[in-house]
C-alpha cells in the first residue's frame, strides 16, 4: 500500500470526524450518527483501496501478456526471416544456374 493511499484514507476518516462533530453540535449527542459516519468513511476508504489494488493486478497481468506477445512476435519474425532467406538463396541459385547456362 502506498503512502499516498494511507494519507488519503486518513484524510477521509478525519473529515468524517469533523463532519460528525458538526452533526452532533447541531442535532445533539447521538452515538448512531457518530458510528454511522465513521463506518461510512472507513468503508469508502477501503473501497478505494480495493479498487486501487485491483487495478494494479490488472496492470500487472497486461504487462505479462504484453511481454509474452512480444516474445511470440520475435519468434515468428525469426521464422519468417529464415523462410525468406531460404527462398532468396534458392532463387539466387536458380538465377545463377540460368545465367551460367546462357553464357555457355
Amino acid at each position: 500500500m502506498e503512502a499516498r493511499n494511507v494519507i488519503f484514507s486518513g484524510g477521509m476518516v478525519l473529515s468524517t470526524f469533523v463532519l460528525t462533530y458538526k452533526w452532533i453540535s447541531r442535532y445533539g449527542n447521538d452515538i448512531v450518527i457518530v458510528t454511522s459516519a465513521v463506518i461510512l468513511a472507513t468503508m469508502v476508504a477501503l473501497l478505494f483501496l480495493s479498487v486501487d489494488a485491483r487495478l494494479k493486478q490488472i496492470e500487472e497481468k497486461m504487462s505479462e501478456k504484453e511481454r509474452s506477445l512480444r516474445v511470440s512476435m520475435q519468434s515468428v519474425e525469426e521464422e519468417v526471416r529464415e523462410t525468406v532467406d531460404t527462398a532468396t538463396r534458392k532463387i539466387d541459385d536458380v538465377r545463377e544456374s540460368i545465367v551460367t547456362r546462357g553464357y555457355q
